[in-house]
């Protein structure tokens, strides 16, 4: 059987020698500006970040319970201390802890510099102002000691990281209210033909509803970005340049779907040839073979496929990755695993193939996987079923049931 799809004038590029032109191609973004930190959430910093101060600030228990000296018991007898007062958290106590006294503290509360240890509640018994400890009372513990966790002047997010909700809550324990982040990354981005119908709209013959912008108006979610939908372009040449030209002005990027092809109203390439450059068109794909890449004056371009699934392998494989250099967001790469294929999978040599397919883990921890369904370009419902691509190399004929294959995990996908 024989890839028709393959058979080109000259080799298609690779999808790795792909990227690697990319790379190349991309200068990351220098302008910066400063956020308040609830407002950072998936930002990229521009500068590291060191704490201003110690955190804990100041020793504190651990738990609730009562604190007390170590040097005031006997570690081997049941011993009684008289109860000096209480520390709460955000109220400390502010009497000194003398010899054979302890006091009543909560999570969080501050400590005397007396005290070396803190037992919890429930191992004690209290009569009035005395406090009853057990024989073998632990000592030393149950404490968080000045700068435990962060030392005052320590690294606590490394440029150029992206900023998730843990860092957040990081920073502010540090006292960061405002920070310097990358500005966002500008994207224009909209869908290409005459045959596509604008939801809400009646279904004529011949015509599809343009679910494409949708797809990519969900993969451009990020804080990061700062996105413009410009709608359907239809298959007009004059039309299309102007609006390329257009969008190239005050974005850094810009996206199309469809037009990317060999047909006639396939215009995308042509328009790119005349009002800006082309580095590369076609790669070795399946699916996703006809995407463009190249600039318009100083903006960046992506001609991605017409067909849906082709629109999300592309983008999940080669356009996230170039928003992340250009964000200077470090690129995670998807999760690679190897699992045991339990569906019979059709393949033709002459170009890497993504299958959609489900994966599982039994119980011994052993990865499985399994088709998602029909693996047309244009068939989203299986893409939907779908938690990861079986990624098939270039050579590759075919697989058995039993055969091990890579896996490469969706974006946001959670094993079954």
């Amino acid at each position: 059987m024989i890839d028709l799809c393959s058979q080109e004038s000259s080799p298609l590029l690779a999808i790795d020698a792909a990227l690697e032109r990319i790379k190349a191609a991309i200068q990351p973004i220098a302008e910066s500006e400063k956020v308040v930190l609830k407002n950072a959430l998936g930002r990229v910093l521009s500068e590291s970040i060191y704490s201003p101060i110690n955190s804990p600030h100041d020793r504190n228990a651990a738990m609730d319970g009562y604190a007390f000296s170590s040097q005031d018991i006997n570690h081997e007898q049941p011993f009684t201390l008289s109860l000096a007062g209480t520390s709460w958290a955000g109220r400390p106590f502010t009497g000194l802890l003398q010899p054979g006294q302890c006091i009543r503290v909560f999570t969080g509360a501050v400590l005397p510099i007396q005290a070396d240890s803190v037992v919890m509640q429930e191992q004690v018994q209290t009569n009035g102002q005395t406090v009853l400890f057990p024989a073998n009372t632990p000592s030393r513990q149950h404490i968080r000691e000045i700068g435990e966790d962060i030392k005052q002047g320590s690294l606590l997010c490394a440029h150029p990281k992206k900023l998730n909700a843990i860092d957040l809550g990081l920073l502010a324990s540090a006292g960061i209210y405002e920070l310097t982040v990358k500005r966002p990354v500008k994207i224009a981005f909209f869908s290409t033909g005459d045959e596509l119908t604008a939801l809400g709209q009646p279904l004529e013959s011949g015509k599809i509803y343009d679910s494409n912008r949708y797809t990519l108006s969900g993969l451009l979610n990020d804080a990061g970005y700062s996105v413009t939908d410009m709608g359907v372009i239809a298959d007009d040449k004059q039309l299309l340049q102007d609006t390329f030209t257009e969008a190239a002005k005050n974005h850094d990027v810009i996206i199309t779907t469809g037009g990317a092809s060999v047909g006639e109203a396939d215009y995308v390439k042509e328009i790119l040839d005349r009002c800006g450059e082309v580095n590369f068109w076609k790669i070795a794909i399946k699916p996703g073979k006809p995407l463009a890449f190249g600039k318009i004056g100083s903006c960046y371009f992506f001609g991605l496929p017409g067909n849906p699934v082709a629109v999300i392998v592309t983008f999940q494989y080669i356009v996230a990755p170039a928003l992340k250099q250009l964000s200077s967001a470090p690129n995670s790469k998807p999760l690679q695993l190897t699992a045991t294929c339990t569906s019979a999978l059709k393949k033709t040599p002459g170009r890497q193939e993504f299958q959609r397919g489900i994966l599982t883990q039994d119980p011994n921890g052993e990865f499985f996987v399994a088709s998602s369904g029909k693996q047309g370009s244009n068939i989203l419902s299986s893409m939907s079923r779908a938690n990861c691509y079986i990624v098939l190399p270039t050579e590759c004929k075919g697989i058995q049931a039993g055969d091990k294959v890579r896996v490469d995990l969706m974006l946001d996908a959670k094993i079954i």
